[in-house]
């Protein structure tokens, strides 16, 4: 990982380099470049989900999902076919709670998980639909072995990260900027409301980007690339000249997470239409079975 930014070490993360992005450990195993991106999407959507039913603030569950893609960033990162999806995604949410105001004991991540990954919920999470409640039930047996799996995996993860998991959210960044702007005034417009709602959706969504943009980009330079486009689809006039460079953010990088921000809503759809049958692997034993059948 590059360090973190001198002087702004409380805003700032330490960010991928261009090697651990070229080399993953799941590539290295084997996976195909699109299964790979593809359980990384279904990792960070049950990772979503699993926050909403634990009734997590967005901030924490925005941070269990950027130690989950951490986590398998570069060849000495984890790899899909050592580290399911679903095992290091309950960890990341413990840690991430676990390092909070707001922690979740391991049973609630254990039960939550069990739920998530059962008959139909696969398809549908975080609304599934309702089915029989033994197919998710989960005995005091399962529990402590469950239990077990989740603390071991923790352990790897903070291995793996060196017990770096500091994560900084752009999201309160990006709502102080829109008052330093002046499009955000103490008494909120329905337009300002609007831009206010649109820049947190984009911050939102680019966590599930395949670009990997929470740990390309520092978190100032999420937070403008989100307020210049939900401007301009709000309508909102933004102070003339280069203001972006006020945030310490040049016009390349805002160009480039500008378009990896419109594009991310695509690549979902396309990812959502094409699982849309059948389940994407997020165990160790599913994406074996997967990869076999490619062949």
């Amino acid at each position: 990982m590059v360090p973190e930014v001198d002087g702004l070490s409380s805003l700032s993360n330490p960010l991928a380099t261009v090697e651990q992005l070229s080399n993953s450990s799941s590539s290295l195993d084997g996976v195909p470049p699109a299964l790979e991106s593809s359980v990384r999407y279904a990792g960070l959507q049950i990772t979503q989900a699993a926050g909403i039913l634990l009734r997590l603030p967005q901030e924490i569950v925005a941070q269990a999902m950027v130690i989950f893609t951490r986590f398998y960033i570069g060849s000495e990162g984890g790899s899909f076919r050592v580290n399911g999806a679903k095992d290091v995604s309950a960890a990341s949410v413990y840690i991430a709670a676990k390092l909070s105001a707001d922690p979740r004991t391991t049973r609630s991540i254990c039960n939550v998980y069990a739920y998530l990954t059962s008959g139909p919920t696969r398809q549908a999470f975080p609304d599934p639909p309702a089915h029989d409640p033994e197919s998710y039930f989960l005995s005091e047996g399962g529990y402590h072995s469950a239990r077990a799996l989740l603390l071991q995996t923790e352990t790897i993860i903070l291995r793996t990260l060196s017990f770096d998991t500091k994560v900084v959210i752009p999201h309160h960044l990006a709502l102080t900027y829109l008052q330093t702007l002046g499009v955000l005034p103490s008494v909120p417009s329905s337009t300002s409301r609007a831009l206010a709602s649109r820049t947190l959706g984009h911050l939102n969504l680019a966590l599930f980007s395949p670009q990997l943009l929470y740990v390309t980009h520092q978190p100032m330079t999420l937070a403008v690339a989100a307020i210049y486009l939900a401007a301009r689809e709000v309508g909102v006039k933004l102070p003339s000249g280069e203001w972006w460079e006020v945030f310490d953010v040049d016009r390349e990088d805002l160009g480039f997470l500008v378009v990896a921000l419109k594009s991310s809503e695509g690549w979902i759809k396309a990812e959502s239409e094409k699982w849309h049958d059948r389940s994407c692997p997020l165990t160790v034993d599913e994406i074996n079975l997967e990869i076999k059948g490619m062949s």
